[in-house]
């Protein structure tokens, strides 16, 4: 009997190469998921977990958003991904009515679907990889290094552009003010890192997505005349409408500034239909035309974020920074985990600074977020913390 025919040489399966490039070794683990057993922990208190660890809304959207999506709710059509004039008209006027900036044209402004989207993806969409250095603070929302590695590139850490040396990174994120920390960036630090980047040739990305709630200092934007000496160039602003206006639902956001680097993430986005849908495009247009629901909420962040100084404070912890933003930076001195797990025992659960790189790695971020019955809650079982 023949031989039988030799079987070709056998292939990996789509399914192995995919896994061969699994995620675990692309990209960091997920920080929230870590938490999952502490959590539990703090859920079985007596009378319920009180949530401080997650920075997402609890409000209503505003009666003006909902309005604006109802009424656009008539959407057959294909939306563009440019948005519409009026929204984009409406975020320029916003950014000069409330943050002094002047210069922008609506060809100078981009919407996302969600300010974190348009940060995992920059670095791709801009064309980063192998071989290019992306720089982070040394205390960073995870999504900057996420979206560096994606690409491909190197993530340098540091906060001071002096420690870089002669390397010339491709782009740099700053974050003021900054989550977890809530620290403000002062004008001259700011138009001092504008001055470095162009002379280096450096895209330089400010994520603003809190500078609307300053308590104790004046966060600038990077378009500011004041920081930018007037120009845009080789600068870009992330804006969200998630804490200012209560949209984090609507995934509503939008990025501002060089008009030339605007127009190369357009034609991009384009490519991949990555586009805001018609109503919530209208419904930002609507949110950034009024500041009364603004003013509104900023005076409940306000109230509850006293109310759980107080009481952290109290409890022996000190707050660090925290001048604005939607967090207290909170610090027994100890391991964050050990204090995470200490604070679950009363049904507290809060975010391990640690999250935010090792610089965090003795302070905890506290979120104001909740209600203001569970703010309550919280400040109770604090009074017998310790």
């Amino acid at each position: 009997m023949p031989d039988p025919t030799p079987s070709a040489p056998s292939r990996p399966s789509a399914a192995a190469r995919v896994s061969s490039r699994a995620v675990s070794r692309r990209l960091p683990d997920f920080p929230w998921d870590s938490l999952a057993e502490v959590k539990a922990r703090a859920a079985a208190h007596p009378d319920g977990i009180v949530d401080l660890s997650i920075g997402t809304p609890v409000d209503d959207t505003p009666a003006v958003a909902q309005e604006a999506l109802a009424a656009a709710a008539n959407a057959p059509g294909y939306p563009q991904t440019i948005g519409t004039p009026a929204l984009r008209r409406s975020a320029v006027d916003w950014l000069a009515r409330r943050h002094g900036v002047s210069g922008l044209a609506i060809d100078g402004v981009l919407p996302a679907i969600g300010s974190k989207e348009l940060i995992a993806g920059l670095a791709l969409h801009l064309g980063l990889g192998p071989g290019d250095t992306v720089v982070i603070p040394e205390l960073a929302y995870p999504t900057y290094e996420v979206g560096a590695r994606l690409a491909g590139c190197e993530v340098v850490v540091s906060d001071a552009t002096v420690a870089l040396g002669p390397s010339t990174p491709a782009l740099m994120w700053i974050n003021s003010p900054s989550n977890p920390s809530g620290r403000v960036l002062g004008l001259d630090h700011l138009r001092k890192t504008v001055e470095w980047a162009r002379e280096r040739g450096v895209l330089l990305v400010s994520d603003e997505c809190y500078l609307e709630c300053a308590w104790e200092a004046e966060p600038f934007s990077i378009l500011h005349p004041k920081v930018s000496g007037g120009s845009h160039d080789g600068i870009l602003a992330v804006h969200s409408l998630s804490k200012r206006s209560n949209l984090a639902g609507y995934r509503a956001a939008f990025v501002a500034g060089d008009p030339v680097i605007v127009k190369e993430l357009l034609e991009v986005r384009k490519n991949l239909g990555l586009i805001v849908p018609a109503p919530v495009q209208h419904a930002m247009a609507a949110a950034l035309d009024d500041d009364a629901h603004a003013d509104a909420q900023h005076a409940r962040y306000a109230a509850r974020r006293a109310t759980l100084r107080r009481a952290f404070e109290s409890a022996g912890f000190r707050i660090d920074h925290s001048e604005a933003s939607l967090y207290l930076w909170a610090t027994r001195d100890e391991p964050a985990r050990d204090t995470v797990a200490a604070l679950a025992e009363i049904g507290v659960l809060v975010a391990p600074g640690s999250f935010y790189g090792a610089a965090g790695a003795q302070h905890v971020r506290v979120g104001f977020t909740a209600s203001d019955e569970r703010v309550a809650v919280a400040a109770e079982r604090l009074a017998s913390f310790g």
